[in-house]
């Protein structure tokens, strides 16, 4: 557990493990515990886990000024530097995904291998959440009651049956509830992600890249997950039956399975 310097903003970070060097990027409202124990303990031997808190959410400093994706990529190259890589493979989830491609197509020799989970490219082809969804989200988390963000959240974020399991929701309310993220953060990570558009330059990328998607997914539709892996070249799709936005949340094991052969047989 360590905090480090990067640019003009502090981040924590926590390591652990040991093998192939894997940086783990959260997605919006996420904070390292986002990623939660079933999937970071599955990924096993072989890898050391770089996990750590966006500008401003967790326990990273708190943040006045709005920033962009490409920013938080240069975030996350500054934590390389830091952990002392000089490359890893990278993997981001949805917000985290969308600084993933930004980090290979900025800082192409500081990645080895990509995985993109739940993301999508911007541009005119790529589709965002339904605007129902959008504004039920919105007045759930400015109402000000906590339980009530937290409930909209998790529904958007996981698919009906798992929702269904009552203690999913308890482990759920229990991660997001340890760190909670400011409202005026998500708020800019949400403008960061509305700027987002890598879909001319992903044609760019040369590295190794596992693209992962729910059909359930109501945050950024799987239509996303095609379309990412049409402009990456030689990308490898895999398509989870029935899965939510939170995939590596409903089924750890076999998220982690996925990862683990994508870094480890390269």
């Amino acid at each position: 557990m360590a905090h480090v310097d990067v640019a003009d903003t502090t981040l924590y970070y926590e390591r652990r493990g040991a093998g192939e060097p894997l940086l783990l990027v959260q997605g919006m409202s996420g904070t390292h515990l986002s990623w939660g124990e079933p999937f970071l303990h599955a990924l096993g031997d072989g890898l050391e886990l770089l996990v750590y808190d966006h500008r401003g959410a967790g326990r990273s400093a708190n943040q006045e000024r709005s920033f962009t994706i490409a920013q938080l990529a240069d975030d996350a190259a500054g934590l390389l530097d830091a952990a002392g890589w000089e490359s890893a493979h990278v993997m981001g989830i949805s917000m985290g995904g969308m600084v993933a491609q930004e980090l290979v197509l900025g800082h192409p020799e500081r990645v080895r291998t990509l995985t993109l989970g739940c993301t999508f490219p911007g541009g005119p082809e790529a589709q965002l959440p339904e605007p129902a969804l959008v504004q039920g989200l919105g007045a759930a988390m400015m109402s000000g009651d906590r339980e009530r963000a937290l409930r909209a959240g998790y529904a958007a974020n996981v698919s009906d049956a798992f929702a269904a399991d009552p203690g999913h929701w308890e482990s759920f309310r229990a991660m997001a509830s340890a760190l909670p993220v400011a409202v005026a953060v998500i708020m800019m990570q949400m403008q960061a992600v509305a700027g987002h558009n890598t879909a001319a330059r992903l044609p760019n990328v040369a590295v190794p890249t596992l693209i992962v998607h729910g059909t359930e997914d109501r945050m950024l539709p799987v239509v996303n997950g095609r379309l990412l892996a049409r402009l990456i070249p030689h990308a490898r799709l895999e398509i989870l039956d029935g899965v939510g936005h939170m995939f590596w949340w409903e089924q750890p094991e076999r998220s982690a399975a996925l990862v683990r052969s994508h870094v480890l047989d390269q």
